[in-house]
Formats: structure tokens, C-alpha cells, sequence
């Protein structure tokens, strides 16, 4: 005996009918986007009114062949069949053109997004420079407290000159140790 699966019968076959005609979506919509350029253009609004003109003219120039009479029903239905046509295309072509703006709006919030990441990112990172920076002596600030310290030396240096000209002053005597007064003044 066969061994079948029972999820296979359960899923339908997907059975394929044979199209005789096939619309690609896409080449529809860019023909039906061209029509309605077209129809939104000075070029088909000055060739529809020659073509109103020369129809009106040939029918009520009393020729034989007047095809259209007065009322002019044959022109008005040409009119009606071109905007029972025209409406639906201008529509196709108005959907497309929101399909393309919605991907591009979507494409817009995606890259404001990536952008903020980014900018977020870089305020973080700029704040820690200067969080580092903060930290570090500068040249000037270094320069600044090494002159200080120079200055209090030199008042200390001062303050020790003349405390050392105080006690010469007072010493009375002046002279200069001898090897021996060293070595008899320091008992080892």
C-alpha cells in the first residue's frame, strides 16, 4: 500500500488555469500613467479641440456624408467612452503615485530614524570627550599654576635670604669653619 501523508490531503491542489491574456500590473500602470500625463497637458486640450472643430465643422457643413447630425450623439458618446476610460486610468495612476510616495515617506522616516541614532550617538560620545577633556590640564592651566609655583619659590628663596642676612647680622663674627672646627663640633 502507498503511504500518503494526511497533511497532504488536506492542502488543495493548486491547480493553474491557463490565462489566454496575461496584464503585467506594473506595464498597465505605467501606460495608464502615461495616458493620464497626457490627458493633464496643454498638447491633448489644444488637439481634442481641433478634433471637436473639424468633427462639428464636416457635420454641419451640410456635406453628404454627415455622419453626426445636430444633436451630435455620436461625439458625445465618443466623449463619454474617453472618460469612462480616462477616470479609471487617472485612478490607477494616482494609486501608483501613492505607492511611490508611501515607500519614499517610509524611506524618509527610516533614514530620520537612523539619523537621530546617529546624532543621539554623537551627543553622547561629544559628552564624554568633553567629560574627558574637563578632566585634563590644559597648557595654559598648566603654564598658570608652574609660574605660581615660581613665584612662591622666589618669595621663599626671599624669606630665606633674609633670614640667613638676620642671622649673619647677629652672629657677630664672621669666619669660615676650618676642617677642624667641623670635626671638633661634631662628636661622633
Amino acid at each position: 500500500m502507498a503511504d500518503f501523508n494526511r497533511s497532504d490531503l488536506d492542502t488543495p491542489l493548486g491547480v493553474r488555469r491557463r490565462q489566454v491574456l496575461r496584464f503585467d500590473d506594473d506595464a498597465v500602470g505605467a501606460a495608464a500613467e502615461r495616458v493620464a500625463r497626457f490627458f493633464g497637458t496643454g498638447q491633448y486640450l489644444m488637439w481634442q479641440t481641433v478634433m471637436v472643430i473639424i468633427w462639428i465643422s464636416l457635420n454641419i457643413g451640410g456635406f453628404w456624408w454627415s455622419w453626426d447630425a445636430y444633436p451630435f450623439i455620436l461625439l458625445n458618446l465618443a466623449f463619454s467612452t474617453q472618460a469612462a476610460y480616462a477616470a479609471p486610468l487617472i485612478l490607477l495612476a494616482q494609486n501608483r503615485q501613492e505607492d511611490r510616495d508611501r515607500t519614499t515617506v517610509n524611506a524618509d522616516r527610516r533614514r530620520a530614524e537612523e539619523t537621530k541614532a546617529d546624532t543621539e550617538f554623537l551627543a553622547r560620545e561629544l559628552a564624554g570627550v568633553r567629560l574627558a577633556v574637563g578632566d585634563m590640564v590644559s597648557r595654559d592651566y598648566l603654564r598658570r599654576e608652574l609660574d605660581d609655583l615660581r613665584s612662591l619659590m622666589e618669595r621663599m628663596e626671599a624669606k630665606l635670604d633674609d633670614i640667613s642676612a638676620d642671622v649673619i647680622e647677629t652672629a657677630g663674627e664672621l669666619s669660615e669653619p676650618t676642617q677642624g672646627d667641623l670635626a671638633e663640633g661634631h662628636e661622633r
